[in-house]
């Protein structure tokens, strides 16, 4: 880096020698940014050292206007479109407006807000005790939700609609069990150093438990999914996820379930050139020199990657012309053109930014399809296709009907049945039919029926572990008997789930079992593993602690080693497989009088099992288009609308592709799509369930974001939230409580600086600057388990951007502590350039969340 006298950043080189140059004024604050690539960016203030205007790399300029307080009042767009917030007389946001629509926000005398209006003029009013903690919660839907805290705050009671929950500490304040109208619910265990070990719970009648397991410096090793018998407590399933940590402590290697080592490799600082499943090398990755993908290869597939000169995806070509897209992009960075060999779709947006039409050309086809909805979000009927509705608006957000069905709910906001809509004029034959979904006590879908004529046609039960993640499910088909009667089934299809975190990496069958390497910090498959399970019998065999145990008696009968002693053996033997026996094994050993040889001699030989691999390759968003053999052959295609639903599927080797939009799993059976925290319907373009983190995941709950050609939402909900106006960080846990459904941790942070005049400070209206402003919006996650995951900053953990998020032409994002993370910074380097900062305590606590939930995201706002 080379500075100015004044101690302005005047040119960063980085590991690779590329250089980047900035500008600044004669009042310090940067001007322009000059990349590689010949990409520059430019800024404009005034007087008041306020930023009003940034320009892209293609000359498309955006504009901020302020009050006399200084607060942002108006961001116009480059098309000239204008979003506004209000403010009262002391600071507080009381309305904002975008493309006509407003929200607004009420306060009472401590500047609490106590009511919330949506666009359709809803209402979800607050109310709190004296200690500011949140009482009760009233939502759009009427839904009430109350909360009962101790005298130290902590959450001990809630109560929904008939729902009494019960919050269950110990003398440390950890939570050990939970229970919902006076049954046992989950139950958490902790060691002697305070980590947790177990969850547990009862799904079904069935005892499901995760397991985990760590290295002696508290890093997560291992994960595993228990499901028993309901009567006879015998083990139905398992899975087991491991992870190994390089001598950085960077873990680059993860190692699925009955799979070899899945390996990353890096240059520079962390950025990914290459991965590896074993000894066998799959996949490499070429970067430009703004270290973006260029190109990807997998055996004879290569994939050619072209951006614009904003850093958008402008281009993606394979050695198939078939399944070459190009992307056009208008100036306010909104998708409006994917062009392929066999058609074209172009896409029309609101002022808001939301989906309003597509239209579909080829060489026999053009078709447009409009999406209208409700001031808040909700599907209406097309006013072109149904010109005779009256409907305007579901004040609610309950969709009662559509053209296709009637939908019901229960006081929850659960969907709860789904009956054919007859038209009108149409003589009734009772022949329509109906689909019923019914809950647990944490609303999540256990049991399915579709019947027509009042006979059963399909039935499903679902099961999950106690952090919501499903782990198998039964279906039973309406088939004839040897009797000649139409009924369902007497034995089910059962298949089974295995996660690493919130990714679902394994499916399972009788027949096969499937298994999925995902990009690394992102829910976008990248490898496909599929293997019979008549291979994986083969497989079987003791692990080393096991073989030990058998035969390590004095008289050659059997003995029980202590955990901490199997715990060395499992490491030692996942060493033994992986080649890399690392030097304190060794020395444990020849303390021992043993070698590593001596070891090797007692393992069981490992069966190699045939497995089918492919290479997934996705649009932009992460959504499957394309399954490729290692012989470069395409084994699998698929188009898909804008919602995620199937229109056409080549499928000649009939492989089982089940991956929509990213995080979601198809289930033939409903038609819906299983979300990792509750279910998709396609049809709607919606969940069937509300949000369980309630407002921190949008006002609308049932709400799938409304530009679905670019925005995704993997979890089915927004694990973190960070505003940068109200300067504090939300993050919601998979462990279910302070919300009615999760844990929450609300910490104030800070983003953002210029200097000592700290007007950049918590200003969205500087996102664009480099050494400046803050984080840019978007979706971020924490690269807790990818290469160069941490930072030399203290408490600190790199950022990812999704590909959707635009980053401009920045890098080096940060979440840490700094020790004056609120005021100016001092110095040269500013502890808050585009970092998040918050105090050494705040941080730790952010960080013993995300390295228990290694998949948690961020989704950054205004």
């Amino acid at each position: 880096m080379t500075w100015s006298r004044y101690g302005q950043l005047l040119s960063f080189t980085d590991c690779s020698g590329y250089v980047t140059r900035y500008d600044h004024d004669r009042f310090g604050q940067m001007t322009a940014v000059h990349r590689e690539e010949g990409l520059s960016q430019y800024r404009a203030y005034d007087s008041r050292g306020q930023l009003i205007a940034v320009k892209d790399t293609q000359g498309h300029e955006t504009r901020y206007e302020y009050n006399a307080a200084g607060d942002l009042t108006t961001v116009i767009a480059p098309d000239g479109s204008r979003n506004g917030t209000q403010y009262d007389a002391w600071g507080k946001a009381i309305c904002t407006t975008q493309g006509g629509l407003t929200r607004s926000m009420e306060y009472d005398a401590a500047g609490r807000v106590i009511r919330l209006t949506s666009e359709n003029g809803s209402h979800t009013t607050f109310r709190y005790d004296v200690l500011d903690l949140l009482i009760q919660e009233t939502g759009f839907d009427g839904r009430t939700q109350r909360y009962h805290h101790d005298l130290t705050g902590k959450l001990i009671r809630s109560e929904d609609e008939g729902l009494v929950t019960h919050w269950h500490y110990d003398e440390a304040d950890r939570l050990t069990h939970r229970t919902v109208n006076g049954e046992t619910a989950e139950r958490w265990q902790y060691d002697e150093r305070g980590w947790l070990t177990d969850i547990s719970h009862l799904s079904e009648g069935h005892r499901v438990t995760v397991h985990y397991g760590y290295d002696e410096k508290g890093r997560l090793t291992g994960e595993r999914q228990t499901v028993h018998h309901p009567q006879t407590e015998a083990l139905l399933w398992q899975h087991e996820t491991r992870h190994a940590y390089n001598a950085q402590g960077l873990a680059n290697r993860c190692i699925p379930d009955s799979l070899s080592a899945v390996e990353w490799l890096t240059y520079g600082s962390g950025w990914l050139s290459g991965m590896k499943l074993g000894d066998t090398p799959l996949v490499e990755y070429t970067r430009d020199r703004l270290h973006r993908e260029t190109l990807r290869s997998f055996g004879r597939y290569e994939l050619t990657i072209a951006y614009t000169p904003a850093g958008q995806l402008q281009s993606q070509h394979l050695n198939s012309l078939l399944s070459d897209r190009d992307y056009t992009w208008n100036d306010n960075g909104e998708l409006i053109r994917i062009s392929s060999p066999r058609q074209t779709r172009s896409y029309s947006y609101s002022t808001t930014g939301r989906l309003t039409g597509v239209h579909t050309t080829a060489a026999n086809l053009d078709i447009r399809i409009p999406y209208a909805t409700d001031p808040a979000g909700n599907r209406l009927p097309d006013p072109e296709l149904h010109p005779d509705s009256t409907l305007s608006m579901w004040p609610d957000n309950r969709i009662a009907r559509d053209a296709h069905y009637l939908y019901r709910y229960d006081h929850h906001g659960r969907l709860t049945e789904k009956t054919d809509l007859i038209p009108e004029g149409v003589i009734r034959t009772d022949d329509e039919r109906t689909h019923r979904y019914h809950y647990d006590s944490q609303h999540r879908l256990v049991h399915y029926t579709r019947t027509q004529y009042a006979e059963p046609l399909v039935e499903s039960r679902y099961l999950y572990d106690p952090l919501g993640r499903r782990v198998a499910k039964r279906v039973w088909r309406r088939e004839r008997d040897l009797t000649g009667w139409m009924s369902l089934s007497r034995k089910p299809q059962v298949t089974w789930y295995g996660w690493d975190g919130d990714r679902l990496t394994t499916i399972q069958n009788d027949r096969t079992r499937i298994q999925t390497i995902y990009q690394p910090g992102s829910f976008t498959p990248l490898i496909r593993v599929e293997t019979a399970t008549g291979e994986l019998a083969k497989t079987q065999r003791r692990s080393l602690a096991d073989a030990l145990q058998q035969s390590g008696g004095e008289d050659g009968g059997s003995v029980v080693f202590p955990p901490v002693l199997v715990q060395m053996l499992d490491r030692l033997e996942s060493e033994i497989l992986a080649d890399r026996v690392s030097e304190e094994s060794r020395r444990w050993l020849a303390s021992c009088g043993l070698t590593v040889e001596q070891m090797q001699n007692q393992m069981d030989p490992v069966y190699t099992p045939a497995r089918k691999i492919h290479l997934y390759h996705c649009d932009h968003r992460g959504l499957p288009l394309v399954l490729i053999s290692t012989e470069g052959a395409t084994e699998w295609c698929a188009e898909y609308d804008e919602w995620g639903n199937l229109l056409n599927e080549e499928n000649p080797h009939q492989l089982q592709q089940l991956i929509r939009l990213p995080g979601q799993q198809y289930d033939e059976e409903s038609g819906l799509y299983y979300n990792r925290h509750r279910y998709y319907d396609p049809l709607q373009g919606r969940y069937i369930t509300q949000d369980p983190i309630g407002l921190k995941g949008g006002w609308n709950f049932y709400q799938y974001p409304l530009n679905p050609i670019t925005d995704i939402d993997p979890l089915g909900l927004a694990t973190c939230l960070y505003s940068i106006t109200l300067s504090m960080l939300s993050c919601v846990s998979d462990t279910q409580n302070d919300d009615n459904s999760y844990d929450v941790l609300t910490i104030p942070v800070a983003s953002g600086n210029n200097g000592n005049n700290m007007q950049c400070k918590n200003n969205p209206g500087c996102t664009h600057l480099q050494n400046r402003g803050p984080i840019p919006q978007g979706v971020w996650s924490w690269n807790v388990n990818g290469p160069g995951a941490t930072n030399r900053k203290p408490n600190g953990i790199r950022l990812v951007p999704s590909a959707n998020t635009e980053t401009y032409n920045r890098d080096g994002f940060l979440t840490q502590s700094c020790l004056n993370a609120f005021g100016p910074s001092l110095g040269p380097r500013f502890c808050s350039e585009g970092c998040i900062t918050g105090s050494s305590n705040d941080m730790q606590k952010l960080n013993e969340l995300i390295f228990s939930e290694p998949d948690s995201t961020l989704t950054v706002t205004d």
